[in-house]
């Protein structure tokens, strides 16, 4: 099989896992090691991915991976997280649900709860939450975004201010090492920042990739976070972290 052939290959499962690995795609495609670290350097010499120790990973930077794509990367992990965390929401409550896929996921998962309040600035969310006979929704005003759906800007964050949620689950882009939520959209952020201020208990909703990746925006640490739902344990040091911030670490 020529490099023009894998290479393709390389980036789907590299959009898909949030990473790859010299030993794993060797084995995929049945070529050397040698011949795999040349196609990550190409790769990586053409800004298609980040070289990092054993492997690649996405490439970092100011640029979020387009929305659609979003969908699609990890949706199977997506699921369990959501079902996760909508297991944890009990009925007859106040929610939030803010902007991005995972949280999109979530709204599926809540499909059938009863009694329950949802305010969003994610029109997605909205519109499928609008099909729950049994559940109100509320969406802030705010900035529309028309490549995600999402709702940012001042009226946004004013409008979540007037609410005292039972839990807010929100998403992000990037997990640094240290425990510190990241984003690409600096509005994005003082939204998520509101919901968590405003919220008696709150969900972070994130699959492994959040965890290999960065943004140059933070929103706030896990520390501040009462659960961190996630389809793959995080390192050692992370988790003895979120330990010490006694944040709960549940793996779907």
């Amino acid at each position: 099989m020529s490099q023009t052939i894998r290479h393709p290959e390389i980036l789907d499962i590299a959009r898909r896992d949030g990473k790859v690995t010299v030993d794993g795609l060797a084995d995929h495609f049945g070529v050397t090691l040698q011949t795999i670290r040349r196609d990550l350097t190409d790769l990586a010499e053409a800004g298609r991915l980040e070289r990092v120790h054993g492997g690649a990973v996405l490439p970092s930077g100011t640029v979020n991976i387009g929305y659609e794509e979003r969908r699609r990367l990890n949706a199977e992990a997506k699921t369990a997280i959501a079902r996760a965390c909508a297991a944890r929401i009990p009925e007859d409550c106040a929610v939030f649900l803010n902007i991005g896929t995972s949280t999109e996921a979530v709204a599926t998962e809540l499909m059938h709860h009863r009694n329950l309040l949802v305010v969003t600035n994610n029109m997605n969310v909205a519109n499928i939450l609008s099909r729950n006979p049994d559940c109100e929704v509320i969406v802030t005003g705010g900035s529309l975004r028309q490549s995600d759906g999402g709702l940012t800007g001042d009226i946004t964050t004013a409008a979540i201010r007037q609410f005292k949620f039972d839990i807010g689950v929100i998403g992000c882009s990037a997990i640094d090492p240290d425990g510190d939520m990241l984003d690409f959209d600096v509005q994005e952020v003082g939204v998520s920042r509101a919901i968590l201020a405003r919220s008696r208990r709150t969900m972070l909703v994130a699959d492994h990739s959040k965890l290999s990746r960065t943004a140059p925006a933070r929103i706030a640490s896990l520390s501040e976070v009462d659960l961190f739902i996630t389809d793959r344990a995080p390192d050692v040091a992370l988790r003895h972290r979120c330990d010490d911030w006694q944040t709960q670490v549940i793996v779907a």
